[in-house]
């Protein structure tokens, strides 16, 4: 009996509780029809409160149709109705997605929104075995992997439950057939231009007939052994991702030194992580995404789905932020204070007389030491510039200051907080990186100047 399988899926995967709030996301059509049904003759037994949710995406000609008749079963059932309605192709357009998925999207949204203003309420979705099986033929065609092929899910987050996901679309017709209950037919379910109507109207009968009268079941029951086994794996690669996957000052980071020790495929589960964890979402994320993130070089940067940049820098990849550059200048006389409120950073000077400073030495991340007798005043602090150079101390030859700081390490989105010192046009010293070989300190310097970060 139909209700009986019902209830053993709702029991198996604790879907619904006795006096739960159910949203019917409610079409009018078969499927939908007949979730009604089973749920108010549920009802006696588990108290549950139903209420209709109807979403118009007035793609249809029979669109006002079928809101009409969902008005006349709420009325006639005494079901509280919610009805929403967007303009799903203009939305389409203008998020650049395909009508299919921007509907989908319109709707859920309309739904939650509901089912919170109806204070907690679960949403019902009328999912059968044979979507669930047009859903596997469908990701199988355009190359998933284990996740994807897990199918459907009967609950996502405890929130949305698929009370039919273990029935067949022939049972829920032969149940309404039986009660002789009216369902409206959607007519673009008929259009072959969609991917999954030809699985529907065309594959799978063919695989009924000519291949295997079960194959429905069998597309099931393998969706469902893959979303255990893949729920399996999934744990496993959270306690990878743990080590993997940094968060630092609101950024996240991923350690590929660490994915270099997994084996291929828990490395490639813990790069879908990250990339979770920076979108919220793995829709569109293809296995080449994650393929060409694990094989990103070093200074090489990867473009993902809506503009999101990711760049590797000393074995991590972070996602590259959009930042507008910082521009400043300044003239310094050496003494006092020097404030650079672009950066929120200050520094000091002090001209003073050799007095045999050890080595010579300085830390490059907060102090330089130059020989005052080479300088004149004032100085220039700016922001660095393309086609930035110097000789650093010790060194043959100028290099750019962009090759200096990729060799010392500095990430892309650091750099700006390095400013540049100059006398004329000609630079003595970059903060983290070493004062200039023309102006360096030596034995027969008379005058130091000092600048330190404060």
């Amino acid at each position: 009996m139909l209700l009986e399988k019902v209830k053993k899926t709702i029991l198996d995967h604790e879907l619904l509780k006795k006096k739960d709030k159910i949203l019917v996301a409610y079409s009018g059509g078969v499927d939908s029809t007949a979730l009604l049904h089973l749920l108010l003759e549920l009802r006696e037994e588990w108290s549950f409160t139903l209420f209709l949710g109807h979403f118009n995406h007035k793609l249809r000609q029979s669109a006002e149709e079928d809101e009409q008749f969902v008005r006349n079963v709420a009325q006639k059932q005494s079901l509280p109705l919610c009805i929403g309605s967007g303009d799903v192709r203009a939305q389409a357009e203008a998020m650049k997605m395909n009508i299919e998925e921007t509907g989908r999207k319109m709707r859920y949204e309309f739904l939650n929104r509901e089912a919170a203003d109806i204070g907690g309420a679960k949403i019902a979705t009328g999912h059968t075995m044979t979507d669930q099986a047009e859903t596997l033929l469908m990701r199988l065609m355009r190359g998933s992997g284990l996740r994807g092929l897990a199918g459907i899910f009967p609950s996502v987050k405890g929130k949305v439950v698929r009370p039919l996901l273990e029935v067949e679309r022939d049972e829920i017709e032969a149940y309404l057939k039986a009660k002789k209950v009216k369902f409206r037919v959607d007519e673009s379910n008929l259009d072959r231009r969609f991917l999954r109507n030809r699985i529907r109207l065309d594959l799978l009968p063919s695989l009924r007939k000519n291949f295997e009268p079960a194959i429905v079941q069998h597309l099931g029951r393998m969706a469902s052994i893959i979303r255990d086994e893949d729920a399996l794996l999934e744990e496993m690669a959270q306690e990878k991702a743990h080590k993997a996957i940094v968060k630092k000052n609101g950024e996240v980071f991923l350690r590929l030194q660490d994915l270099s020790s997994f084996p291929r495929a828990m490395a490639r589960r813990v790069v879908r992580n990250f990339i979770t964890e920076l979108r919220g979402s793995l829709r569109r994320i293809s296995f080449d995404d994650v393929e060409s993130i694990l094989g990103l070089a070093e200074g090489k940067e990867y473009s993902l789905k809506e503009d999101l940049v990711l760049r590797r820098e000393g074995n991590q990849v972070f996602l590259k932020q959009k930042t507008t550059p910082v521009q400043y200048e300044y003239e310094w006389e050496g003494e006092g204070i020097l404030e650079i409120t672009e950066l929120g950073l200050r520094f000091s000077g002090e001209k003073k007389k050799n007095e045999g400073i050890p080595d010579f030495s300085s830390d490059d991340q907060i102090r330089a030491l130059l020989d005052i007798g080479k300088l004149k005043f004032p100085l220039t602090v700016r922001d660095r510039r393309e086609g930035d150079r110097y000789k650093p101390l010790g060194a043959p030859g100028q290099k750019k200051v962009k090759e200096i700081m990729r060799a010392k390490g500095i990430p892309l989105s650091k750099r700006k907080k390095h400013p540049v010192f100059l006398y004329g046009s000609e630079i003595i010293w970059i903060l983290g990186l070493p004062v200039s070989d023309k102006f360096k300190i030596e034995k027969t310097t008379a005058g130091v100047f000092e600048i330190k970060k404060l």
